[in-house]
């Protein structure tokens, strides 16, 4: 049974590079994550790609996609086959800190093949603290948390708290040969969440990570991957290795100031 469904699924897979070769003109540019941070497999930084806009900070973001992916257990439901993972650098907080970022969920797989994304707290030895987020395609109702995935730790809030699909096959060049497409077609779940705010109170002082992971399930055709950005901690940033193009020209203003100085107390 399995084989018979991976070989209507690569069929499928084929018809779609053809119809997404017409329809998209190729990928945005990419750049790596942050110093720093650990990527294995396909992640990355873009800027506005697709239906994944700007992010709600007003410039880049980080993503990660099953799309060229490697061999992952996910967070271990079973039938897991291959994704991506992305890991922050290792950051301090306090108990009571709020632990914030931003998410935007992207499926070209429908119905009843059904990868899943997921966001997890870890601790210095990287076992996991707390799982922060999933979500996973579904044909009506919220993506998050995801449905047969374990329990979100308590205290997760979501902005809006409603996570309903935007139906379609969603255009984004992580996605690889699958952006534009939607296996199963119309409701069948393909789509995106948009941006969607997540707050967590960490409960205890230590030295933590975080871990964005997208994977796929049962088979490896038709991709699907998570947008993220806006990582605060205790109100200050983590992913500051990710930087707008304002930042970058204060930066230089900046350090053309200091040459300055430097010349005229030389002279």
């Amino acid at each position: 049974m399995f084989t018979i469904k991976q070989s209507v699924k690569s069929l499928g897979a084929l018809s779609v590079l053809a119809a997404s070769t017409l329809s998209f003109s190729g990928p945005a540019a990419a750049a790596p994550l942050p110093a720093g941070w650990t990527c294995t497999a396909n992640c990355g930084t873009l800027g506005a790609d697709g239906v994944v806009t700007t992010s709600p900070e007003g410039g880049t973001y980080g993503y990660v996609s099953t799309s060229g992916g490697v061999a992952d257990s996910g967070i271990g439901i079973g039938s897991e086959t291959n994704g991506s993972r992305a890991r922050t650098s290792q950051f301090s907080a306090n108990a009571g800190d709020d632990l914030e970022f931003y998410f935007n969920y992207v499926t070209s797989d429908g119905a009843q093949y059904t990868e899943y994304a997921w966001v997890r707290l870890l601790d210095s030895a990287l076992s996991e603290v707390a799982l922060l987020f999933t979500a996973r395609t579904t044909t009506s109702g919220d993506t998050v948390p995801g449905f047969g995935l374990p329990a979100l730790a308590d205290g997760v809030v979501l902005d809006p708290a409603s996570t309903p699909i935007i139906p379609g096959g969603p255009v984004w060049s992580p996605l690889g040969a699958s952006s534009g497409a939607c296996f199963g077609g119309v409701g069948a779940g393909c789509g995106y969440t948009d941006w969607i705010g997540m707050t967590y109170e960490i409960a205890a002082a230590g030295n933590y990570y975080l871990e964005f992971g997208v994977v796929n399930w049962l088979d490896t055709a038709f991709q699907s991957g998570m947008a993220f950005d806006g990582i605060l901690v205790g109100g200050v940033p983590i992913d500051n290795g990710i930087p707008e193009p304002a930042s970058l020209a204060l930066l230089g203003i900046g350090l053309a100031g200091l040459g300055a100085m430097r010349r005229r107390k030389t002279a």
